[in-house]
């Protein structure tokens, strides 16, 4: 029999509430099976236990869930190798890019702050020594 998990094994195991189980669960990210009454008890299988794992370290990259998704489903369907790396690749180049954008944008603010530093301790300096000959 293949190992299976409770929503409080794997919430416990990666750190998570059972709340934000239950949102990767709506997100399509997980798709546990349902047991016991009304099917309230969640049972999820290796392999909703890789796609979370997953999940999880596109996360720490900066991907959005949906852009997580996206590559765990391509990962998850019958394999093209080809095909999975190409999408890959392309939604890690957009994710490059859309940082290389912010951390240029962030080198132009941070280039700005240090003028207006050195401005103002210019006119520090001249102040103080207006005001102390």
């Amino acid at each position: 029999m293949s190992t299976t998990y409770t929503i409080s094994d794997l919430a416990k195991e990666f750190d998570l509430t059972t709340r934000a189980m239950r949102f990767y669960e709506d997100m399509g990210l997980l798709q546990p099976e349902r047991s016991g009454p009304a099917g309230r008890n969640r049972i999820y299988s290796a392999r909703d236990r890789a796609r979370l794992r997953l999940t999880l370290r596109a996360k720490r990259l900066g991907l959005s869930l949906s852009e997580a998704k996206d590559i765990i489903d391509v990962y998850d369907s019958p394999r093209d190798t080809g095909a999975q790396l190409r999408k890959f690749l392309e939604v890690l180049g957009q994710h490059r890019q859309q940082l290389e954008d912010r951390m240029a944008d962030l080198q132009m603010n941070l280039d700005e702050v240090r003028e207006h530093e050195e401005e103002a301790r210019q006119l520090l300096a001249k102040v103080e020594s207006e005001n102390h000959p």
